[in-house]
């Protein structure tokens, strides 16, 4: 079997922006491969790197004074890790974590300035990216407050599902609950439902959507908000293929 090949154009943003404008930044974006649970900020830690994922998903999480954590959003090959450098902060409360090992490139926090301030289209995107994150954070806390565990759980699956390149999951109910800021518990009893239905099936460290089309009724409409705010604002970009700038 031949190794995969990858490419900055598996992330939507890069692979959007105009050929000249991707060709002045396609030297400087470094392939950065990332691990399960590797922590690419922490709280007040000054950020570096801006990161694009292509085939990794980094979940965004607060984490409060006693060091307990909660995901507000989760990042794939659609976006961007790092939107705070180009708000004028430095830092932020948050950190990112790496929810499913993939490939990624990142970009100097000096250079992503320089793409942005100047004349080309990537400023645009990554405003309206920046809006759809936004969405998606806002979300996230209306559904962690007002919907059911197994809702919750089923929102989470089919997001990471739309940013992961496998049905499968590598994730322990542990981190999921964790993500969702509830008890072990609740996960494994959501869990539970969802895999007597044949939804998904679980075991130790794996989750597997057998059914997708049967898991997004078992959803709460936040689901369909973040998806379909995300394609509001950037689902009129083109894509070069995949096939061309591979490093």
């Amino acid at each position: 079997m031949s190794p995969t090949r990858h490419s900055p154009n598996q992330n939507h943003l890069l692979a959007s922006l105009p050929d000249a404008e991707f060709a002045a930044l396609l030297p400087h974006l470094e392939p950065c491969p990332l691990a399960l649970g590797e922590m690419l900020y922490e709280p007040g830690q000054r950020l570096r790197y801006a990161y694009f994922p292509t085939s990794a998903v980094v979940s965004l999480h607060y984490v409060t004074a006693s060091g307990a954590a909660v995901e507000t959003a989760g990042v794939g090959n659609e976006g961007m890790i790092g939107i705070w450098l180009l708000l004028g902060g430095d830092s932020t409360p948050s950190s990112a974590v790496v929810q499913t090992a993939g490939q990624a490139y990142r970009l100097e926090r000096r250079r992503l300035q320089l793409a942005f301030d100047g004349v080309g289209l990537l400023r645009r995107l990554l405003l309206r990216y920046t809006q759809a994150l936004l969405t998606q954070m806002a979300q996230t806390a209306a559904c962690n407050r007002h919907h059911s565990i197994e809702q919750q759980l089923s929102r989470w699956l089919l997001l990471t599902l739309d940013r992961a390149p496998e049905r499968e999951l590598v994730m322990t109910q542990e981190l999921v609950a964790s993500m969702l800021g509830v008890r072990r518990e609740s996960i494994t009893e959501a869990a539970g439902k969802l895999q007597q239905f044949g939804l998904i099936r679980f075991r130790r460290g794996h989750i597997t959507v057998i059914d997708r089309h049967g898991l997004e009724p078992r959803a709460c409409e936040c689901y369909g908000v973040v998806k379909r705010e995300l394609g509001r604002l950037l689902g009129d970009v083109q894509y070069r293929q995949e096939g061309l700038a591979a490093l």
